[in-house]
């Protein structure tokens, strides 16, 4: 009776109810989620505390996983070359620019997620896991040890537009450590806005 009634069900809305590549998708998500959470929330978040990328960073993943795995149930390789280009198009959102260490792990990201949606029979869980694993130690040790004393970037508006130039370079420093209350290594002038006498200066200190 049951069988009957999926039977129609499928015959009524043109829609498959059940097919045995749910355990490879669930499978996937799975370990797809484990390693994402792993670089994302225990790599990535100690180091920045940005709970805002922390939300990002796994729906993309988890988007991309989702939008790479049905497109290769169609089978079709124009369909999935559009759809990872528009995977990466939303990098261009006219939103905040992001800095190039968030678009190195968004990089990431997007590309453990494509890995493990689009891995075949003829890829090993093994080889799998080694791809994971290895992306996985890098960026780790990367941040942990090769950069233990990581250099952090912030961009400050700054209002003193007489202390610019550069003959007045470690007296705006002094002024910026004041203000920040960091141990500031270096800045750097960005955009000057001298109808309102600001200028956008990125900072770079040790955390």
């Amino acid at each position: 009776m049951l069988f009957d009634t999926t039977s129609s069900l499928q015959d009524i809305f043109n829609i498959q109810f059940y097919n045995k590549d749910i355990y490879s998708l669930l499978f996937r998500l799975l370990l797809n989620f484990f390693f994402l959470t792993l670089i994302i929330r225990f790599v990535y978040y100690p180091k920045t505390k940005r709970k805002d990328y922390v939300f990002t960073y796994l729906l993309i993943g988890l988007v991309t996983f989702f939008l790479t795995f049905a497109l290769k149930k169609l089978d079709i390789g124009v369909g999935m070359g559009l759809g990872l280009f528009a995977i990466f198009g939303i990098i261009r959102y006219r939103t905040q620019t992001i800095e190039i260490k968030e678009m190195t792990y968004l990089f990431v990201v997007i590309g453990l997620s494509v890995i493990n949606s689009l891995a075949t029979q003829e890829i090993s869980l093994l080889e799998v896991l080694l791809l994971n694993g290895t992306a996985l130690l890098i960026t780790a040790g990367l941040e942990f040890f090769w950069w233990k004393n990581n250099e952090q970037m912030r961009t400050v508006i700054y209002e003193k537009i007489d202390l610019i130039t550069p003959e007045k370079y470690d007296e705006m420093k002094l002024d910026l450590e004041l203000r920040t209350g960091l141990e500031i290594i270096r800045f750097e002038i960005g955009k000057t806005n001298f109808l309102n006498d600001t200028a956008e200066v990125r900072v770079y200190f040790v955390e």
